[in-house]
Order: structure tokens, then C-alpha cells, then sequence
């Protein structure tokens, strides 16, 4: 049958658009494919293949292919010359590596569907994929996301269900046109503050992970939809700090004074911080105390703030307050608190 198919197809020659093998049991891409050279759609789905053939470098008007639920062990190189796809199916294959030069040329890539495969880890040519729109690679064994794949200024949707992340990239805040970011079933302890940039998430599902409390501006995305079943999110108890005797060091005197008086736009400060790129590197990481809304760096306590759940959002049933970690400067500060702030650590010195 899928010998009749194909023959019809080369009849047409330059002139034929769709090929469509689906659950033939093929073993082998036919090579007599390279023939087809107009070809725009090809569905290969539901075969054996382990490999793909060179002629397929041919097919460079190609926008469409299908090769999901074969045997297929690497995104290969060949997909490098199809320069025209859009949409690249490979779900359900038993790819655990990508060809070094594979991303090379799918320039006009806007959908990878990467779901049910056996993926350790994303190479850092992803970042080539610059038209790629959607991503998804559910159910694999991701350890973690590369910093590269936070490079896709294009990518609206993200799925990375079902792997074994333990935490997302702090350089996340580039995606700024992401609309929709699915973490389902990992072991992610905690979400990014550069997750709070992401001013177009509009879906956001971390349902089955291990977090307990959200970066200080997390109420700040505008949300439709959020769900975070089955995680151990903190409650809204009174868990006090210990109360030790606050020392505070030289140094974070110092620094203190130093990033409170540039706040004040200290002429003689702003000048001589100029001349040392490491202390400015070291006040870039200031904190600010939503109590005094003064500057700090090294000392803090860790605290968390209730607040109501997200306005016009779709979220989990069970969700009646959201956990939001705050530091705050000192235990004079602490003792300042809203009735919706709880002391949950002693305090930190880095």
C-alpha cells in the first residue's frame, strides 16, 4: 500500500505537495522522497524508522513534517538543510541527543514538538531557533533548562511537563512575548523573580512540584489562568522568627550607608562608586525593605506575606492565599509588619 502511495507521488513529481505514510510499518524513509522537490507536507508518523535519509536535504520547500512515534535516536543533522519548515513533529520517538549542526538552518521553525522522548538535557543551539513560536518537550528527563533557551525572543509557549527540573533559569525574563509556560509534575523548589518580568504570561501551571512560596512580585503578572495543585505552599500561620541579638558587620554597615546615600543621589558618592566596578557590582544586588523602603544587602530575615489570590484569574480550587517571599532589614522592621507578615527563618548573612 505505502509502495502504491508513493509511486502516485512520484508521478507527480515537482508538482506534488502532501505525502502521507502514516502506520505503515516502514522501516526505511525511501530514499525516492529527494525526488519530490516541491514537496511541502510530509507525515511519516506512526512508522519504524530509526533514520532519516539523505535525500531528505532535498526537500528544502518542506514546511511540515511528521515523523512522530518512530524509532528516531537523534534530531539529525539532515534537518539543517530544510530550511523552509515551520512545524517539526518528533513526539514519541527515543531521541536522547540532537546532531550538533541540526538547528543550523530551521531558520522559519515557529512549532518543535519534542513530547515523549528521552531527553537529558537541551544543547545550547537552541537559541538558533529564532522564528520557533511554540516549544514543547513533555515527558522526558529534563535536569534542567539552558540558559540559551531563555534567548527565544519569539517563543509564546513553553511545555516542560513531566521531567526532572529543579528549578527554572533566572534569565526566563527574556522571553517577554511568552503567553503560556507549563511545568507539570517536575521538582522545581522554587519560581525565578525574572518570572515576574514576563508582563504577557497569561497561563501558568506548576501544579505537582515542590514550592512553598513565590518571588515578591509575583502579583504583579496579570494572569488568566494559574494552578499550582499539589504543591507544599505555605500557610497562613503565625511561624514567628527567632529573635537573636542583631550585629550587623562592618561591611553591611557600610554598604547600607553606601546604597541609601546613592538613593539620595549623593553627588560625591555617585562620582567615587564610578571608580570601583566592584563595589557597583556588589550594590547591584541591593535588597529593599518593604517595611522601611530602605536598601540592604548581606542581612535580612526572611519573611513571607499573605495576599489575596489574582483578580479575574481561573486558578486551583483550594488556593485561598498566596505565599510572597519578603526580606526585611531588621528585627525592628519585623516588629513595623503588616498583619499579613510572618517571620518563617533566623536571620541570613551571606
Amino acid at each position: 500500500m505505502s509502495e502504491r502511495l508513493l509511486v502516485r507521488a512520484l508521478k507527480g513529481g515537482k508538482n506534488t505537495k502532501i505525502v502521507t505514510l502514516n502506520g505503515k510499518k516502514i522501516v526505511k524513509m525511501p530514499s525516492t522522497l529527494g525526488k519530490l522537490s516541491g514537496l511541502n507536507t510530509l507525515a511519516l508518523q506512526d512508522n519504524l524508522i530509526t533514520k532519516v535519509c539523505p535525500e531528505l536535504s532535498a526537500l528544502t520547500q518542506l514546511t511540515t513534517l511528521n515523523m512522530g512515534n518512530n524509532l528516531l535516536e537523534e534530531v539529525p543533522e539532515e534537518f539543517k538543510y530544510l530550511t523552509s519548515l515551520k512545524k517539526l513533529h518528533l513526539f514519541g520517538n527515543k531521541i536522547h541527543r540532537f546532531s550538533p549542526e541540526a538547528c543550523d538552518g530551521l531558520i522559519n521553525l515557529v512549532l518543535l514538538n519534542l513530547n515523549k522522548n528521552l531527553l537529558t538535557c537541551l544543547p545550547p543551539e537552541i537559541n538558533r531557533l529564532h522564528s520557533l513560536t511554540h516549544l514543547s518537550i513533555n515527558y522526558n528527563q529534563l535536569a534542567s533548562v539552558p540558559e540559551e533557551l531563555c534567548f527565544l525572543e519569539n517563543l509564546r509557549e513553553l511545555q516542560l511537563n513531566h521531567n526532572q527540573l529543579t528549578h527554572i533559569p533566572e534569565e526566563i525574563k527574556f522571553l517577554k512575548k511568552l503567553e503560556k509556560l507549563l511545568l507539570i509534575r517536575n521538582s522545581i523548589t522554587s519560581l525565578p523573580e525574572g518570572i515576574c518580568h514576563l508582563t504577557n504570561l497569561k497561563i501558568l501551571d506548576i501544579a505537582g512540584n515542590i514550592i512553598q512560596i513565590f518571588p515578591p512580585l509575583f502579583q504583579n503578572l496579570k494572569l488568566k489562568e494559574f494552578y499550582c495543585d499539589e504543591n507544599p505552599l505555605l500557610l497562613k500561620q503565625p511561624v514567628y522568627a527567632l529573635e537573636l541579638n542583631e550585629v550587623l558587620t562592618l561591611q553591611e554597615i557600610t554598604s547600607r550607608f553606601i546604597t541609601n546615600q546613592l538613593a539620595e543621589d549623593n553627588p560625591l558618592l555617585k562620582q567615587a562608586i564610578k571608580h570601583y566596578p566592584q563595589a557597583r557590582e556588589k550594590i547591584s544586588q541591593e535588597k529593599v525593605c518593604p517595611i522601611c523602603g530602605k536598601s540592604f544587602l548581606n542581612v535580612w530575615l526572611e519573611c513571607v506575606q499573605f495576599v489575596p489570590p489574582l483578580k479575574n484569574c481561573k486558578m486551583s480550587r483550594d488556593v485561598q492565599w498566596i505565599p510572597l517571599r519578603k526580606s526585611v532589614c531588621s528585627y525592628k522592621c519585623f516588629h513595623q509588619r503588616g498583619p499579613d507578615v510572618f517571620g518563617i527563618a533566623q536571620v541570613q548573612s551571606r
